[in-house]
């Protein structure tokens, strides 16, 4: 099984009249290592954004403008992702809800199939029940810096995974 934490930036709260402008992928491998790494910004797909939430990811949308074509990043990624040899693909996120919906409709929509399927694993939920408390919070488990750039906090995310596992003595990526 393929592991792959996932953070992505878009410029508005509406799949399909928003945009996905940027993702970030970190592959967590058998021995841990966080070295593989898949990082792309992506050309908006329509008019509609919310400059407020545009502002969070630190890019003007005249910079965006610039950004690769969806179709071409999301073929790099799939193929990227199938490059590993591994026979399926899980998407873990900070926020599954949020993150894992915008790969989803972006693949299928671009590719016309998701390589995580339809299922993805939420970090802050699986830290919340390990510690059997809703108010907890993983992030202070994060090495990297959380900055809005979407690797660095993918990146983040896969330090507190690993802090999480070490922590509870337990193996999420088998």
């Amino acid at each position: 099984m393929l592991n792959v934490i996932i953070d992505i930036e878009a410029d508005g709260a509406i799949i399909g009249k928003h945009s996905m402008i940027s993702f970030g992928a970190v592959i967590v491998d058998k021995k841990r290592d966080l070295k593989k790494t898949f990082y792309r910004e992506l050309k908006p797909i329509g008019e509609d954004y919310n400059p407020e939430a545009l502002a969070v990811s630190g890019f003007s949308r005249e910079e965006t403008l610039k950004f690769e074509e969806p179709a071409v990043v999301m073929k790099e990624f799939f193929d990227w992702i199938n490059s590993h040899g591994e026979d399926r693909a899980k998407l873990f996120s900070d926020n599954a809800g949020y993150d894992a919906s915008w790969i989803n409709w972006y693949f299928l929509t671009y590719v016309g199939k998701n390589p995580f399927g339809w299922t993805s694993e939420d970090i802050s939920s699986l830290f919340k029940g390990v510690k059997g408390n809703m108010k907890a919070s993983f992030k202070p488990l994060r090495k990297s810096a959380h900055t809005h750039n979407a690797l660095d906090d993918a990146m983040g995310n896969a330090e507190a995974i690993l802090a999480i596992e070490k922590k509870f003595k337990m193996n999420f990526f088998l």
